[in-house]
């Protein structure tokens, strides 16, 4: 893959705790492509089919089968391959599953980035650490403007309420622990993020991919919900400039970062089923009026931090973000395509369209 200020991470060695999930795949091979040595930490992959099977992972990367839980086998990877920068995306990602198991959310959310805090104490490698959080860490007022990083953490549900406490964590451990001992440690907010690859339960494209690949209709829960519709490529970019930048100035850009869409691409759960399905070809929707446990109606991010101190923005508008997402499935369905080929040309048709924009991380 081509230079541009990314190619910073070649070389380098990068550990992904969460690596076999949907956005740590495509975060792992992207890495792969630039050139870093690149450690993944994580559970078996959660659904099939999955991204990282798909994209044969376990043959390009050192893979480790770990629980974030299992703080001693944790250690013992960092001892052995000595990572210089950490993402940290392993964690129970579901608002519906944590309702479930809420018990289970908590250990992984919150002890799991404990543990991971605890190892990088412990040993002496990392530099950076990138802790991916989400959106619904904000406590939530269902108001028209954005969240902006100083706002309160909160948090209906338990996985909403997990992340907010992963957040104060992360706070805690920077201010006590990591400024004096010279590691960079930020958290990234990242909003709805869709992309090929995705076929995790109670998620609407994934939901809606499953529908309309065996021609039923596509069955939504809240059509008037509003969320930050992102591709997957947006704030995985994000968080590579970040952790580039970080390496260079850790002190300066260690804090916390929302990476989410422009204002003027929030739409309604509606609204993204209308457009998957028009970009699918054919399809239908139905309404579900029964009840469902609570999710916010309204979740919107302010990313004037990053844009201003990053210089970082958004490379695809909404409409743009779904069109890609659903020509990965197609090419996917049609049995016929190189997914792993068509995976890259993806990523490399987002570079080309960030350096026509001029975006920072783009340029060589």
């Amino acid at each position: 893959m081509e230079d541009n200020k990314l190619s910073l991470y070649k070389n380098k060695k990068v550990l992904i705790t969460g690596h076999t999930g949907f956005k740590g795949s495509w975060l792992a091979f992207w890495l792969k492509n630039i050139g870093a040595e690149v450690l993944g930490y994580s559970l078996e992959p959660p659904t099939n089919p999955n991204l990282f099977t798909i994209l044969s992972l376990d043959k390009q990367i050192h893979h480790v089968i770990g629980d974030i839980r299992d703080e001693e086998k944790l250690f013992k990877v960092f001892v052995k391959y000595k990572p210089d920068i950490v993402f940290h995306l392993a964690a129970q990602p579901l608002v519906r599953l944590s309702y479930k198991k809420p018990k289970l959310t908590y250990e992984t959310n919150i002890i799991g980035t404990v543990n991971l805090y605890e190892v990088v104490r412990k040993t002496n490698s990392v530099k950076v650490i990138i802790t991916i959080t989400t959106d619904k860490c904000y406590e939530n007022k269902e108001w028209i403007y954005g969240y902006k990083e100083n706002d309160p953490m909160g948090g209906h549900d338990p996985y909403s309420s997990s992340k907010g406490c992963v957040e104060l964590i992360t706070s805690a451990y920077r201010n006590s622990y990591f400024n004096k001992m010279g590691i960079a440690l930020s958290s990234a907010r990242a909003g709805n993020v869709i992309g090929g690859g995705d076929w995790a339960e109670d998620r609407l494209i994934p939901d809606c991919i499953k529908s309309l690949s065996q021609s039923k209709e596509v069955v939504i829960r809240n059509p008037s919900a509003i969320r930050p519709w992102q591709h997957v490529l947006e704030p995985l970019a994000g968080y590579l400039w970040l952790g580039a930048l970080m390496l260079q100035d850790g002190e300066r850009y260690s804090s916390g970062w929302n990476f989410g869409p422009n204002d003027e691409d929030i739409l309604t759960v509606e609204e993204v089923i209308k457009t998957a399905i028009a970009n699918w070809g054919k399809g239908d929707y139905v309404i579900d009026k029964s009840e469902h446990p609570h999710e916010a109606k309204l979740l919107k991010l302010d990313i004037s931090k990053a844009r201003f101190n990053l210089k970082w923005k958004p490379v695809y508008n909404v409409y743009e973000a779904i069109e890609k997402t659903i020509n990965w499935y197609k090419a996917y369905y049609n049995g016929k395509t190189n997914m792993k080929a068509y995976t890259e040309y993806q990523i490399k048709e987002y570079i080309e369209n960030a350096k026509s924009k001029k975006i920072i991380w783009s340029e060589v």
